[in-house]
């Protein structure tokens, strides 16, 4: 297969040259390109001399695959790399592939870059479909993806554990119809601006560390921590959690390791919610509490919370409450936090009140709890609530 020269937005992409190889070991210096690719770490110069002189031209000469190096079209630049790192004729299937160099963000160069390849693989080479995967948590690769027309379909467990030790990744498709008009920019998925550009912006960061004063004194709401797995199990274990919540029973340390371990920081790479443990002023654990997105409803989230049996009636859980739910409005966008508890949990009904939400009734049936189901209380605080409290 020979290489080509393709075009698009200011872009040039052509095959990679020998000149390009000190701008290839500059830009996979950086800890981004680093962390979310299958690159060497440390990358070397000879690591960019082999891709260029041989790993890149074996696969265009075998037709396994297309690299190309993106260039800024007016000056030569090297701003990114983007190409089809597999190609399976049989199949009639390529996946892509793309990194840009830190000089070069914030211009769409991915995004651009991807459309062209695309359009290329589909009328060129008369393939069907390309596949996007990217780490669970890399939410800047997958918002190009989006914005070039990929369709994100669901996770895929990986062989072996990525980089940071996430088991899964992101898997999506593109089909020669889903390429994206860069003409009409305000009908673009996950456009600048948009709810999804706005979490993956949230979910790209740490998790933050949210401040409340309780009546029992200051609180912090925090990342969870090994440091709390024994106050985890003993809070768990305690006869009310295990009445009222939904924590394994009985409750081992392991469930514990795996809360805080997996759980937690998967839901924050997912951008699917955000878990939280509630600390004391001396940092030590006083309960737990978690804001879940809704997968069939954007706008919408619903909460979960515990309290350690010695940190209870201090007020910790309803200002912890009140301070996440203004967050995730806020911060996250969403419109409806909604609270649920079985009808009879009447201290989990005082929190969700003294924190400002609206208990709205019963649902019938609404909990699956130890094996059969249950009527729930269910409340909320919205949006405008907040903008009612403020104007008031």
């Amino acid at each position: 297969m020979e290489p080509v020269e393709l075009s698009e937005a200011g872009l040039l992409l052509r095959a990679w040259r020998p000149e390009d190889i000190d701008a290839v070991h500059r830009a996979c210096q950086d800890p981004d390109i680093l962390r979310w690719t299958p690159l060497p770490k440390p990358y070397l110069r000879e690591h960019a001399v082999t891709f260029v002189t041989e790993v890149s031209p074996a696969a265009w000469a075998g037709g396994t695959g297309a690299h190309f190096a993106v260039l800024d079209a007016g000056t030569g630049e090297l701003l990114g790399s983007c190409g089809l790192v597999t190609i399976d004729r049989v199949r009639s299937s390529a996946e892509v592939g793309y990194w840009t160099a830190p000089w070069g963000r914030g211009r769409g160069v991915a995004v651009h870059a991807t459309r062209a390849v695309a359009r290329w693989a589909f009328d060129s080479l008369g393939l069907g479909r390309i596949v996007w995967q990217a780490d669970l948590g890399n939410h800047a690769s997958r918002l190009v993806a989006l914005r070039a027309g990929f369709r994100i379909e669901g996770q895929l467990r990986l062989a072996r554990p990525s980089r940071d030790g996430s088991p899964d990744a992101w898997v999506g498709s593109l089909l020669p119809g889903d390429i994206t008009d860069p003409a009409a920019p305000g009908q673009l998925p996950a456009g600048p601006g948009s709810l999804e550009a706005r979490r993956a912006s949230v979910f790209s960061a740490a998790q933050p560390v949210l401040a409340a004063d309780a009546a029992g004194g200051p609180i912090r709401l925090r990342q969870p921590s090994p440091a709390d797995v024994d106050s985890i199990v003993a809070a768990c274990r305690d006869p009310a959690s295990t009445r009222w919540t939904t924590v394994p029973d009985p409750y081992q340390r392991t469930d514990a390791e795996f809360f805080v371990g997996l759980h937690a920081p998967r839901q924050w790479a997912r951008g699917t919610g955000a878990v939280f443990s509630i600390v004391e002023s001396d940092d030590s654990h006083a309960g737990s509490m978690e804001i879940r997105i809704s997968p069939t409803d954007p706008l919408a989230g619903d909460v979960g919370y515990l309290v350690a049996p010695g940190a209870r009636g201090r007020g910790y859980a309803s200002a912890a409450l009140r301070a996440l739910t203004v967050w995730s409005i806020n911060t996250l966008g969403l419109c409806r936090v909604e609270w649920r508890a079985e009808v009879g949990n009447h201290a989990s009904r005082r929190v969700a009140e003294k924190a400002g939400f609206t208990v709205e009734g019963i649902a019938r049936s609404a909990i699956t709890h130890r094996g059969g189901r249950c009527d729930a209380w269910v409340g909320a605080l919205t949006a405008a609530d907040l903008e009612e409290g403020s104007a008031g």
